[in-house]
Formats: structure tokens, C-alpha cells, sequence
């Protein structure tokens, strides 16, 4: 198994966009999951898939995500270096992700966020994630940490309510010209463009990459990504609003620079499946489910039926337009209108 895994890593660090080199990889890993797997193993089983007829990464079943909640989804038998959790109200069951290398998890990190923005270390990052760090177990904030320590800028840092030096360093960083990512929760966000205009404040954050990372977390109205970017525009005068796709359950993240287009990094596929088959895939240009093919998952499970509602535009780029109904709310949820 040992031997096996390295050169499943090893092929994951050297992915490129080719598509072919992507789906024998996710075969490979499927394989590899399958075998050392016990629970995504049963749930193949219990499908009656035939896994020898498997050519392709878009017709390996997704594992439903509510499986995060219920087991340790471990590919293997290790001990766990670090357990992301969700977020959750007050007796809900949330989700886990069991890290068997967390320094592996911030190296792929890494190359999500370079395949879109380049160099992380190159930017100045002020973080606005105050529900995620009174948490203490976020990935999101396990990986934005690791940019800020690594940032060649000393002037990183998190920010939990104090918007008044988050605008003052903003304006520093704008004087001097300090590329900057002002990376936030949703309502955060909100909440600070909300307090400049309550204090009659002005900020221009257009040398800033404003991005936002989801999440209401039952403080605002939800409301869908459109409005929220129109909000933030006016707000902070910015032509575009970024935004970051991640959950607990992934080690990937997808990227948006604006209309909520998301771009995949070379470890990460989407695949739309019918709002009413989940074993039915749709085409491009349609909405449906949004599943999930995240190879860095290489000790969990990589392939994933979240609870999104999303549109295809292809294989690496997909919009999010909300939530099933009879899903339980989560950090990025945004009211679906169709």
C-alpha cells in the first residue's frame, strides 16, 4: 500500500491540464480506493457496479458527501495527523476530513492557488474569517494561515471584528502599492462595506483582489452570488469580486476572477449529474448536481456527490447556483433562483 500511494502522489504533483493524464490518474486512484476503502468500497458494491467497465473519470460513482458525517472516510489504516471539521449549528452532525500528511495538503493548496493568481507569497493577505477561526479546525483557515506566514509581506495578518485597522491597513497597503488579497466570509465582507458607509468612509480597493469565500452562516439574508457581488462592487468600488470554491470534505480549491465562473486546478474535475438521476450525467451549458473528482483526496475518497446545484460550462469551469432543498445549510450556501 505504501509503494502504491507514493506513486499515486507523485503523479498527482506532476499533473498537468492534459486531459487523458487526469483520467488515468482518477482511474488509477479509484482503483487504488477501492481496494483500501471500506466504505466507498461497500457503496460501489451495494451499486453493483461493474468496476472493470470503468474507462473514464466521469462514470466512477460519487460517494454522497453526508457520508463525511457519518464515518471516518479513510482509504487505509493510518492515524490521523490533523481532522478538519465543518462548520454547524448547535447539535448538528458535521462533516470530517482525516489528513494523513497536512504539509501535503498545504503543498496542493499552493498549487491550486498559483495555477490561478500566481506566487501566494507575493501578495499581502488580510483575512476576514472570524466564524472560522473561533472554530479553530477550518481548513480554510489552516490554509489561509499558511499563506499569511509564508507572505514576504509582515503587514498579513487575520482581522476578527477590528474593521477599523483592517481599513486603515487597507490604506496603507493602497499608498504603498503592497499587492494585496482581501480574502473573507460572505457576510464579513458584508459587514465591513456595511461599516465604511455607516462611518461615511471611503475605500478604493481596486489595486485589491477583494475574494470572497461563501458563507452566511445564519447572520444575513441568503442571497444569491450575483446580488452579493453587486453589493460588494459598490461597496468597496471594485470591478470584480473574486471568489474561492472549497469545502471541507476536498483538498482542491476552485478559483473565480469574476461572474462566478470557477476554474478548476489541474487535481479537479466536475461532473453534472441529473437534478433527478444522480447516476445521470448532464451537458455542458445545463445545470444539475455538482460532483466532485478531487485526486488530492488520494486517503479519503476522491470522488464526491456534493449537494450544489451548479452549471456545466465544461469539465474545468462550473458555476454554483445554490443548495437541494433537502439539504442541511452549509458555509456556502446561496439561495438557488432559477
Amino acid at each position: 500500500m505504501i509503494k502504491e500511494r507514493k506513486y499515486l502522489y507523485e503523479q498527482l504533483v506532476s499533473l498537468n491540464q492534459d486531459e487523458a493524464q487526469f483520467n488515468r490518474l482518477a482511474l488509477d486512484i479509484f482503483n487504488y480506493q477501492y481496494k483500501y476503502n471500506e466504505i466507498y468500497r461497500q457503496y460501489i458494491d451495494y451499486l453493483g457496479i461493474d468496476i472493470s467497465a470503468l474507462k473514464s473519470y466521469r462514470d466512477i460513482p460519487c460517494m454522497p458527501i453526508s457520508m463525511f458525517k457519518q464515518y471516518d472516510i479513510k482509504s487505509g489504516s493510518w492515524n490521523s495527523k490533523m481532522i478538519f471539521e465543518s462548520s454547524g449549528t448547535t447539535g448538528q452532525v458535521t462533516s470530517k476530513l482525516h489528513l494523513l500528511d497536512d504539509v501535503q495538503y498545504l503543498e496542493n493548496a499552493e498549487r491550486c492557488f498559483s495555477s490561478f493568481l500566481g506566487d501566494y507569497r507575493e501578495y499581502c493577505w488580510l483575512a476576514l474569517l472570524p466564524s472560522y477561526l473561533e472554530r479553530g479546525n477550518s481548513s480554510l483557515v489552516k490554509m489561509v494561515d499558511h499563506f499569511i506566514c509564508h507572505s514576504k509581506y509582515e503587514e498579513s495578518g487575520f482581522y476578527l471584528n477590528e474593521f477599523s485597522p483592517l481599513y486603515d491597513q487597507l490604506n496603507h497597503n493602497r499608498i504603498n502599492q503592497i499587492p494585496t488579497i482581501l480574502i473573507g466570509v460572505s457576510y464579513a465582507l458584508l459587514d465591513f462595506s456595511k461599516s465604511l458607509k455607516d462611518e461615511s468612509k471611503k475605500v478604493d480597493l481596486r489595486f485589491c483582489q477583494v475574494m470572497e469565500t461563501g458563507g452566511m452562516k445564519g447572520r444575513r439574508k441568503e442571497m444569491t452570488r450575483e446580488d452579493l457581488h453587486a453589493t460588494l462592487q459598490a461597496g468597496f468600488n471594485v470591478d470584480t469580486i473574486y471568489s474561492e470554491y472549497g469545502m471541507t470534505e476536498l483538498q482542491s480549491q476552485a478559483y473565480s476572477d469574476g461572474q462566478g465562473i470557477f476554474t478548476c486546478p489541474t487535481s479537479m474535475r466536475v461532473v453534472f449529474r441529473d437534478l433527478n438521476d444522480p447516476f445521470s450525467a448532464v451537458d455542458s451549458g445545463k445545470s444539475g448536481v455538482l460532483n466532485v473528482i478531487d485526486l488530492a483526496n488520494i486517503d479519503q475518497c476522491a470522488f464526491i456527490e456534493t449537494s450544489d446545484i451548479g452549471l456545466s460550462i465544461d469539465p474545468r469551469r462550473f458555476k454554483v447556483l445554490g443548495r437541494l432543498d433537502a439539504s442541511e445549510l452549509r458555509g456556502c450556501n446561496l439561495m438557488y433562483q432559477d
